[in-house]
């Protein structure tokens, strides 16, 4: 896999669809062996259609989870089905049907209605990952246009508020919440401003999230990918820049979902990371970050 290179692609609307990508991103490593970490509990993920969602989907239904996600309705329903697919073939003999919810998570009502339904289904939260977000490439900030930035803002860092505030109702002792940020908190991002400053914000938001509810017993931490795999990329991004996507760290090639979904499982599961919260792993091919 070092210094691999994908063929130029590049889609014309988000979020991205997986379907359409060549090569597919590979959602679960062959070689994964579950060990039912996760049995008898209740997983929802916003974005959990394609990429790293999809992928953290698939593991915590094979450690054992029920699991419900969201997707963007129109734009993603293909990909939603085929997630669905999966999920009915990883998951427990134990463990209820997945769920698939279509929401615009970038309101609080749409959030608070997502986490409502789950609990009338399952009863009850034990995981929750805040997972959904869109970036979009930038030469300036003066291309940045006010529409765009409260879109980007709401998708990416409003949304980890409101389901939050919805979700934690229902999440008990030993709960966990994990939020999907990237690498470019730490490295700035300029090509991706507005996306880079909502990745901050949301390490920040784990940050003080995790002394607030320490007390409680609900571990709060977060997943900092560096280039990986998955439709956020030709969605984002012109042919020319994904032919060397992964190029700039030290491993020299993009991570794979599969290679990313681990790091959820663990923050998931109590027993290995009872002692971790207010935490940010980081999963990027060797990028040495100062947090």
């Amino acid at each position: 896999m070092q210094g691999w290179k994908f063929p130029p692609q590049s889609q014309d609307a988000q979020p991205g669809q997986e379907h359409v990508m060549r090569p597919a991103p590979q959602a679960i490593d062959p070689n994964y062996k579950p060990a039912k970490k996760l049995r008898g509990k209740v997983a929802l993920v916003t974005g959990g259609d394609s990429g790293i969602g999809r992928a953290m989907c698939l593991a915590f239904g094979m450690e054992g989870a029920t699991v419900a996600f969201t997707y963007v309705k129109g734009q993603e329903d293909k990909d939603k089905d085929d997630t669905m697919q999966m999920l009915q073939e990883a998951k427990s003999s134990d463990a209820k049907d997945p769920i698939a919810i279509a929401a615009d998570i970038g309101f609080d009502e749409n959030c608070k209605e997502v986490v409502n339904l789950v609990v009338r289904e399952n009863g009850c939260i034990d995981i929750l990952v805040n997972n959904a977000a869109e970036q979009h490439m930038t030469n300036s900030i003066e291309e940045i246009t006010e529409p765009r930035l409260e879109r980007v803002f709401r998708t990416n860092i409003f949304s980890h508020f409101f389901m939050v505030r919805h979700a934690l109702k229902h999440m008990k002792e030993g709960s966990s919440i994990i939020n999907s940020t990237s690498v470019n908190a730490d490295t700035g991002g300029q090509e991706v401003l507005d996306y880079s400053a909502t990745n901050g914000a949301i390490v920040a938001f784990t940050r003080g999230l995790s002394q607030q509810l320490v007390n409680k017993g609900i571990r709060v931490n977060a997943v900092a990918p560096g280039p990986v795999w998955t439709p956020l990329q030709p969605a984002s991004m012109p042919g020319e820049v994904i032919q060397s996507l992964g190029s700039s760290v030290p491993m020299n090639r993009a991570g794979q979902p599969s290679e990313i979904a681990p790091s959820y499982v663990f923050l998931a599961c109590l027993q290995d990371s009872s002692y971790f919260t207010g935490q940010v792993i980081h999963p990027n091919g060797g990028m040495i970050v100062n947090a």
